[in-house]
């Protein structure tokens, strides 16, 4: 609206507008359907690996996929696609980068001078980079957007829950003593935010011996289908310890990953 302050508090019109509602637009020039958020609630159990998976078997079932890679100082996603370019720009907006197959993806990596330079920002400039990415990337038409959230309940999760308008969120964790604890702080954030989680996906669920096939439980018996009963969540699936995964992940050809694990999970997220 011309005139518009930006203050609903105090201003009269009937615009339309949700005073309570600080989701920000998106690229006007994009369009997307669906939009997931990949969290956990502690570093390393896997979400990047998680997120590429389930962008791959969605981009496999036909649809157009991207990735919002908001793990903004420690971002993966790129170098797991084999992409090592910078971003480019159209003078207006930046434009994701393309994967082989197709997927568009945007991370802090394609614009920093190097791979390896660190993110050294505070918390603000963090959180503005992710509605950046949001608002300022030409994404075009998608079905399926991914975000790869950071890990925790802190600014950086919060922003992208404020600002950008999630169907739902996918829950990842690993198989240990501290899991019930750490995915009710993850769940129950995504509840304080009115968010729906769509269901829990553990990674590094078991490893399979290669020379006798038996599955080995690596971090102890898992109790995750126990929580997720608790919880009334859905388990998407168990994904094990695969140096394929890992292999292809490190050579950037992680399109050639297979997926199986979660083939549940993404007939669940077809069907939001």
């Amino acid at each position: 609206m011309a005139g518009c302050s930006g203050n609903c508090e105090s201003c009269s019109s009937n615009c339309g507008k949700d005073n309570n509602d600080l989701h920000e637009p998106i690229n006007k020039n994009s369009s997307v359907k669906h939009v997931i958020g990949v969290v956990s609630g502690k570093g390393g159990v896997g979400k990047s690996m998680v997120t590429a998976s389930l962008a791959v078997l969605m981009n496999r079932k036909g649809y157009k996929v991207g990735i919002l890679d908001a793990d903004i100082t420690g971002p993966s996603i790129p170098k797991m696609f084999g992409i090592t370019h910078r971003a480019k720009s159209n003078g207006e907006e930046i434009l994701p980068e393309i994967t082989a197959n197709g997927i568009e993806i945007m991370s802090t990596n394609l614009l920093l001078e190097t791979e390896e330079t660190p993110v050294v920002w505070r918390g603000p400039v963090i959180a503005g980079a992710v509605k950046q990415f949001w608002t300022e990337v030409r994404w075009g038409d998608l079905n399926y957007m991914f975000i790869d959230m950071p890990p925790g309940t802190g600014d950086v999760p919060l922003t992208v829950y404020q600002s950008v308008k999630l169907d739902g969120v996918v829950i990842v964790t690993s198989p240990q003593d501290l899991v019930s604890m750490i995915v009710k702080k993850a769940f129950n954030m995504a509840n304080m935010m009115n968010v729906p989680t769509i269901g829990i996906v553990e990674n590094m669920s078991y490893l399979v011996c290669p020379d006798c096939g038996k599955k080995m439980d690596i971090f102890g018996k898992s109790n995750i289908d126990a929580l997720c009963d608790e919880m009334g969540v859905a388990l998407l699936g168990k994904m094990p310890i695969d140096t394929n995964l890992a292999e292809l992940a490190d050579a950037g050809k992680f399109e050639r990953n297979v997926a199986e694990y979660l083939n549940g999970a993404a007939d669940t997220i077809e069907k939001l």
